[in-house]
């Protein structure tokens, strides 16, 4: 991780922590975050978990029971810069990631993002509810 970049996580990571003690929940830290931070949702959202690439990568491959060939961290840099650059994210990566971020798949994609899926898979993104995943990552 670049010293900018690991700055900035340690600065959200901060005022995360400070928010929670205030009863903010993860989206609304998330909503917060990108006031300061230009990223796409699902960087925010990785931010206020406080989460690194690493923990993030981790926490997905024992939630997806795989060996680490599932996610790369340089793959996950490439969902967070989507659609910008990089690459869009699978239905099955929004869902295991909403549940690492302890939020819903479709607030971690943009609206204009969300519209490049199949009507399905729309579908899919916008009904699955909040998943609590207390017990599924690491502290931060």
């Amino acid at each position: 991780m670049s010293g900018t970049g690991y700055q900035t996580l340690l600065d959200c990571r901060r005022r995360s922590r400070y928010l929670r003690q205030h009863g903010f929940t993860t989206d609304q830290i998330a909503v917060i975050l990108g006031l300061d931070h230009p990223a796409t949702p699902l960087r925010l959202y990785r931010y206020a978990a406080g989460l690194t690439a690493a923990q993030t990568v981790d926490a997905f491959h024992r939630l997806a029971r795989t060996d680490g060939t599932g996610l790369r961290e340089s793959r996950l840099y490439d969902y967070e810069n989507w659609p910008q650059a990089g690459r869009r994210p699978s239905v099955f990566t929004l869902r295991l990631l909403a549940r690492i971020y302890g939020t819903r798949p479709a607030h971690l994609i943009t609206s204009d993002a969300l519209v490049t899926y199949s009507q399905r898979d729309q579908h899919i993104i916008r009904h699955l509810g909040c998943i609590d995943s207390s017990r599924d990552t690491p502290s931060g």
